[in-house]
């Protein structure tokens, strides 16, 4: 299939899949050209459902879209004639045309704040961390809090975030052995990403402290996450005092 606007390449994952892969200077530009396409998917099927009826699912990553389909209604090749009836504007002509004052609109919108108490007993690996990098711990914070990240994917568990990307200073490999157990909330970093740990569960990153936010909520209606990929987030530094107090009342 052949590429066109910000899809630079398209696959096939099975005879109900295709997977869009975006163009882009940076991961962010990628990303957002990500995003754009899941909007105007998602807009395309509220407005004419009829017209989408094949489609089942859409799931956004780093710089990639993985779109299932019903292939009784409909093959790879409607899919792709679908995607490229919706015109999307690239990323390049709409820089072009000074879309750089448009991403910069969006990188201001409302910014979700996740609170942390670094450092807390159960999830620190803040000496570790400033070993590695040779930051102290206020540094360590400092540096973590300083940046507003983008989520460039949820997976590996429900609600776990990817996040990116930290200050240089602060980068560091995941653990050689993983834990068994990761509490729930921990906040971690590793790499260039930093995450918060939705449940208990195994895992291999740095832990810089706990939120007492809850990154999945359930209803009666299911399980949603409190992220989702193209969502701008900072940490903000709580102390022990205030995280017990948090849930309270």
């Amino acid at each position: 299939m052949k590429a066109f606007g910000d899809v630079k390449h398209i696959a096939y994952a099975g005879i109900d899949a295709l997977i869009l892969y975006f163009d882009g200077a940076t991961l962010d530009e990628a990303n957002h050209a990500c995003i754009r396409w899941l909007t105007a998917i998602e807009n395309g099927n509220k407005q004419f459902p009829s017209q989408w009826s094949w489609l089942i699912e859409c799931v956004p990553s780093y710089d990639s879209l993985l779109i299932v389909f019903n292939y009784e209604l409909i093959d790879s090749h409607g899919v792709y004639k679908a995607l490229e009836g919706l015109q999307i504007e690239s990323v390049h002509s709409s820089l072009e045309k000074g879309a750089q004052a448009t991403i910069a609109k969006e990188d201001s919108s409302d910014t979700k704040l996740i609170p942390v108490w670094y450092g807390a007993p159960n999830a620190s690996d803040l000496s570790v961390v400033s070993k590695q990098t040779g930051l102290s711990i206020d540094d360590i914070i400092e540096q973590h809090t300083s940046v507003i990240y983008r989520v460039y994917a949820v997976g590996f568990a429900p609600g776990f975030a990817y996040m990116g990307e930290i200050p240089t200073k602060l980068q560091c490999p995941r653990l050689g052995t993983p834990r068994k157990r990761v509490p729930k909330g921990a906040v971690a970093i590793a790499d260039r990403q930093t995450a918060v740990y939705p449940s208990e569960s195994p895992g291999g990153w740095n832990l810089l402290g706990l939120t007492p936010s809850d990154m999945v909520t359930h209803d009666v209606h299911g399980s949603t996450s409190r992220l989702t990929s193209g969502d701008k987030v900072r940490f903000v530094a709580i102390s022990e005092e205030e995280f017990k107090a948090y849930n309270e009342g």
